[in-house]
């Protein structure tokens, strides 16, 4: 039987009875999340697509785990699932998780040459490929899938989609930087080396005008929203409308695309090398 038929066979018993069968199970799935061999979400030739057992095998691991102390003397207190263990690392790994409270879930793959900057978390589920730098106070939600090279500075949220199990997770493709206190959810794809000035803002329900080219980018049924590779965003506004609006001189949040990376962004946003 495979691994995902007999995810889905567990998940469809009594809960108590999926764990003494299904402890096995969800050690192996975790492995191959922590090897790459499974993605919640892979790109193809038709653009990105979620891998729906994946998903269904991180909620098989919340539902048959039960809640122990794994406290490091008295001191660290760590309180959790005993299917989500912390994640595993050697110096083989060639991952640095700099010291300071960061905390990385079992089940998330981070390649190597990863710099993980205290305090930081990173999710089961999560991909973090090669070369990628999660600062202080980042965050890097379930099943989000972050690219090659993607810098994502202080206090960057990149949030998590694991409910429902067919929503496209947070995308963060190759080589884009996110800037301080920024926020991405709800499934937004952000292009390779597309740039989020600090401070910006984005859900499935945000409008994006490109000043550049003259468009204005949003999510549709069919696909999610998605910021054109190279672009730069700053947050911007726009007049709030109605008489109540002009009155108190109200605007709405809008993030605007000023220009496409040219060298000058190239400098100020690259990654540098010596920090490897």
């Amino acid at each position: 039987m495979s691994l995902e038929t007999e995810i889905e066979r567990l998940l469809a018993i009594p809960a108590e009875e999926a764990r003494q069968e299904g402890l096995d199970v969800v050690h192996e799935f975790r492995a191959g999340l922590n090897r790459g061999d499974f993605r919640a979400a892979e790109k193809t030739a038709d653009g990105w697509r979620t891998n729906l057992w994946v998903k269904r095998g991180i909620l098989l691991s919340f539902r048959i785990g039960l809640v122990k102390d794994r406290s490091i003397a008295g001191e660290f207190h760590f309180l959790d699932k005993d299917t989500l263990p912390a994640h595993p690392f050697s110096v083989a790994d060639g991952v640095r998780v700099v010291p300071g409270g960061s905390s990385i879930r079992d089940g998330a793959y981070i390649a190597r040459n990863v710099i993980c900057m205290p305090p930081m978390f990173i999710n089961i589920g999560a991909f973090v490929d090669e070369g990628s730098m999660i600062d202080s106070h980042a965050l890097v939600g379930s099943c989000a899938q972050i690219g090659k090279r993607v810098h994502l500075s202080a206090a960057a949220q990149i949030g998590g989609v694991l409910e429902p199990p067919g929503a496209l997770p947070v995308i963060v493709e190759d080589e884009a930087f996110v800037g301080g206190n920024c926020g991405v959810y709800e499934g937004v794809i952000v292009g390779t080396r597309a740039v989020l000035a600090p401070g910006v803002i984005l859900t499935g329900g945000t409008t994006v005008y490109d000043l550049v080219r003259g468009e204005v980018y949003r999510r549709t049924a069919q696909y999610p929203l998605l910021i054109p590779a190279g672009a730069v965003l700053v947050p911007g506004s726009r007049p709030a409308g109605g008489a109540f609006a002009e009155q108190h001189n109200l605007s709405l949040y809008a993030p605007v695309i000023v220009k496409y990376r040219d060298e000058k962004t190239d400098a100020s946003t690259m990654l540098e090398e010596a920090l490897r």
